[in-house]
């Protein structure tokens, strides 16, 4: 390999543009209108920090944005068995569309509250605007921690601060509330029995929507009286101080459950693909002409999305929102007033108000596995016991 040349590359004028240019490890880098003060200071500020990094580019100075997500992207992929990805990607798409070509150490403040103005346009909630600000950031944090891009980038885009309460032009989150049993059980005609059968775990132990959507025969203990499920994933890990979380599964629970566990250990128990094979089976025997010739199979060889092998918390929510939907067209046909829109999330609050009322609030705390980096280990058994004691009644 040859050594590299002790010439410094020089500021120069690119004719055609009447821009300065720099050229650095074979790439050009515009400088802003040449002899300007402002274009010998980036020319000096490159240089700089060129010779600074052993006459080579710094980390992420050639970088889009548009690479660093895919990079990013593939990191959470790896990291989370959760709908967490989906969620950061969600977070990420306008990032991408409006600056994918940007490279990524000019994403600065003035450039992530443009991305903010565009959740808050799309009638997001506060809440909800500020956490897929905060997955933004974190993906810069990354970065940083992979020596792709300097500390100083991270660093400004944590000045932007949240949205504060109050804002006129955002939206404030309602509290979510229970759903009652009237809105809930008209939607089990017009569900699969995988949706129905997550829909009654939630109501029965209180689980979240990503933990029912997770699980698989190796994370639920059936030994004992009460099982106990320890997902694979959770969404308060990083901060349960070596605590976990363990879903307790009563009777009740265990009898919805129990059909579901499969001898693959670690395949997902409730699967669309399933789900899509049996409603096009009802189809089949639901029908009342012959099939011709040319019907015999129409489904495409290579279709562009395929139904996945697990739901993930907004798939179930679609699914729910589409069961709802469709009762509410049969209600409709009855002349029978509509069932409110609710979400899944809403279960576990309903979940929730059952061991409140007869055992108290630190019991339902236990049940529903809220915890803050404060509580002690101490206080892990009596949650336990408290726990079990509840879903030997209610579960």
């Amino acid at each position: 390999m040859s050594a590299r040349s002790p010439r410094t590359p020089s500021y120069r004028l690119h004719a055609p543009s009447g821009q300065a240019v720099v050229t650095l490890d074979g790439r050009d880098f515009d400088l802003g209108r040449h002899g300007t003060p402002e274009s010998h200071a980036e020319y000096d500020r490159l240089i700089a920090e060129w010779l600074a990094n052993g006459r080579r580019l710094p980390p992420g100075e050639d970088l889009t944005i548009a690479e660093l997500i895919v990079r990013y992207l593939g990191h959470v992929d790896r990291r989370y068995t959760s709908d967490e990805p989906a969620k950061i990607r969600l977070a990420l798409r306008p990032v991408r569309e409006l600056y994918g070509l940007t490279l990524a150490r000019e994403f600065g403040p003035l450039r992530l509250k443009t991305v903010r103005q565009r959740f808050v346009d799309q009638d997001l909630v506060r809440g909800q605007v500020n956490k897929r600000v905060r997955r933004i950031v974190q993906m810069f944090r990354w970065a940083v921690a992979e020596e792709l891009l300097r500390p100083d980038v991270h660093q400004a885009l944590k000045a932007v601060e949240g949205l504060r309460k109050g804002r006129g032009d955002v939206r404030e989150g309602k509290p979510v509330k229970p759903v009652p049993d009237a809105w809930v059980d008209p939607i089990r005609p017009c569900v699969s029995r995988q949706v129905w059968t997550m829909v009654e775990l939630q109501r029965l132990t209180g689980m979240r929507p990503g933990e029912v959507c997770a699980m698989r025969t190796i994370d639920v203990n059936t030994a004992g009286r009460i099982w106990e499920y320890v997902p694979e994933s959770r969404k308060t890990e990083h901060h349960e101080n070596g605590r976990g979380r363990t879903i307790f599964i009563g009777p009740r629970a265990q009898s919805v459950l129990s059909p579901w566990l499969r001898a693959e250990l670690e395949a997902p128990l409730f699967q669309p693909r399933e789900a899509v094979a049996e409603h096009r089976a009802r189809q089949r025997e639901a029908r009342k002409t012959k099939v011709q010739p040319s019907q015999q199979d129409r489904r495409k060889t290579a279709p562009r999305k395929r139904p996945g092998e697990r739901y993930d918390a907004t798939s179930y929510r679609r699914a729910i929102v589409n069961g709802i939907a469709a009762a509410n067209r049969e209600r409709a046909a009855r002349e029978e007033a509509p069932i409110p829109n609710w979400h899944p999330h809403r279960l576990r609050h309903s979940a929730g108000t059952r061991p409140r009322r007869e055992f108290g609030l630190d019991t339902a705390r236990a049940v529903l596995g809220h915890s803050t980096p404060v509580v002690t280990e101490s206080y892990a058994e009596i949650d336990r016991a408290r726990a079990v004691e509840a879903m030997k009644k209610l579960g």
